[in-house]
């Protein structure tokens, strides 16, 4: 896409602090860290957001789960655990129209919703 940040600095034209980097997927530090480690995880391959993900596509989703969980033991942070967010659409914060992940860790991370294990369904 012509004006996707993520596509423009996956094609190099916008520089990035890159972390991992294959022939599918970029992993580079977020620019406004909501945490002491903070990445986004983007596939090369344009994808607008979660709703666009078409049957095609489910192998490189899983694969962005696996690339999650080697950037997280490299950057330090699996042990203690992290958290793995990805925001679909404009009510859910989504920025950029290029399918990520926001990989954070490395502190006790404050609770996002009220959960408990006695729910019943």
């Amino acid at each position: 896409m012509d004006n996707c940040l993520f596509c423009k600095i996956v094609e190099g034209s916008i520089p990035s602090k890159k972390v991992y980097e294959d022939d599918k997927f970029l992993v580079f530090h977020d620019i406004q860290p909501a945490a002491p480690v903070h990445v986004l995880i983007i596939p090369k391959k344009h994808i607008a957001s979660m709703n666009e993900v078409g049957s095609e596509d489910f192998a490189l989703i899983g694969e962005m789960h696996r690339i999650a969980q080697n950037v997280a033991r490299e950057l330090g942070i699996a042990e203690n655990g992290y958290r793995l967010i990805n925001n679909c659409g404009p009510d859910s914060g989504q920025a950029v129209a290029h399918i990520h992940y926001h990989l954070l860790g490395g502190a006790k991370l404050g609770a996002l919703v009220q959960s408990s294990d006695s729910h019943a369904v």
